[in-house]
């Protein structure tokens, strides 16, 4: 056990202690993540809690305490802060174990807890709380990623004038597509391991520190062309387009056509796939954490199989496929 683990190991105790619980065992690792964050579970007699080491230098947890508890008030089901000390970087919250949805997504499950999914994504666009603006620069430092991180730390791929150009010019299309979307409350990381399946099979959603204003289909985009799992298109359009009946219901659409909103949803996915490659970029070269580099084939197809359905990102669409994947499979060979 190292210093900070004992520190919030002696603050777990004091905390509940405090709160007529009694401890039993010691703290057990349940996950880090792709931040600083890490997790335990502290096993009491009348149940369990998690524990959270999140080092004020590094991560803070500011957000995430305002955010929790403003969505908590407002019923929608995330984990319930027992306790935090930001000064230390410790939290105790509500335990909602640990089943993701991620094992559970198969072809027989997906449509009924896709359909909560949504539910729980129309309660966030819904939520009364006061944001971030996800701007025009935010939006673009994530694209940058993808360039920064993955073309050039990790691919070490050199750009032609022209390709930087082209660039370029995707980027700013995939900026104003966003920012000309309805802007509702946004978790910014809505995806199958973030989301728990609680006992009573209903979902929990964590991880959602970053949550800002932004636009409407950026957490669709992140649950149904999700890095970690991939469907066919037909299935995925079907369900978008069920997402949009449901938000058309609730009168968060207008009037607005399936076919905008399909323009906004795919091009959304672009714009988060490239941030997610380079940050799995960065998360290798950087922090040490290779495993995220076995998800980004399936993150590079998406781009791929999303831009071939648009002219306007044809170009983008030809780098991609004349000039990245023989790179790749060059380097590969």
């Amino acid at each position: 056990m190292d210093d900070r683990q004992q520190s919030l190991q002696n603050w777990v105790i004091d905390t509940l202690n405090t709160n007529s619980q009694s401890p039993q065992g010691s703290l057990e690792v349940v996950s880090g993540d792709a931040s600083f964050r890490r997790y335990f579970r502290q096993y009491t007699e009348n149940g369990s809690y998690i524990c959270v080491d999140a080092p004020p230098e590094k991560e803070n947890s500011q957000p995430f305490l305002v955010i929790g508890q403003a969505w908590f008030e407002q019923g929608i089901n995330v984990p319930n802060v027992i306790k935090a000390d930001l000064e230390q970087g410790f939290m105790l919250l509500s335990d909602m174990g640990d089943q993701l949805l991620f094992p559970m997504l198969n072809e027989a499950s997906a449509e009924g807890l896709y359909h909560q999914c949504f539910d729980a994504i129309l309660q966030i666009q819904q939520s009364q709380i006061d944001l971030p603006l996800y701007d025009g620069p935010l939006l673009d430092r994530e694209m940058a990623l993808f360039t920064d991180w993955y073309l050039g730390t990790h691919l070490n791929f050199e750009l032609t004038p022209q390709e930087t150009s082209m660039l370029h010019s995707t980027f700013e299309t995939l900026r104003e597509s966003a920012l000309g979307q309805i802007q509702v409350p946004v978790h910014r990381d809505f995806h199958s391991r973030n989301i728990m399946v609680l006992e009573d099979d209903t979902l929990g959603i964590i991880d959602f520190q970053d949550a800002v204003l932004g636009p409407l289909t950026y957490d669709l985009a992140s649950l149904l062309r999700d890095c970690y799992v991939a469907w066919p298109i037909e299935e995925v359009h079907l369900w978008a387009k069920e997402y949009f009946a449901k938000a058309r219901e609730k009168g968060i659409v207008g009037s607005i056509s399936d076919d905008q909103l399909m323009l906004w949803f795919d091009w959304m996915g672009i714009q988060r796939h490239l941030k997610a490659v380079g940050i799995f970029a960065r998360l290798n070269h950087r922090d040490g954490k290779t495993g995220y580099m076995n998800d980004i084939p399936r993150t590079l197809n998406y781009l791929i199989q999303v831009s071939a359905q648009y002219d306007s990102l044809s170009e983008f669409h030809h780098f991609l496929t004349r000039r990245l994947m023989p790179h790749l499979e060059s380097e590969q060979g």
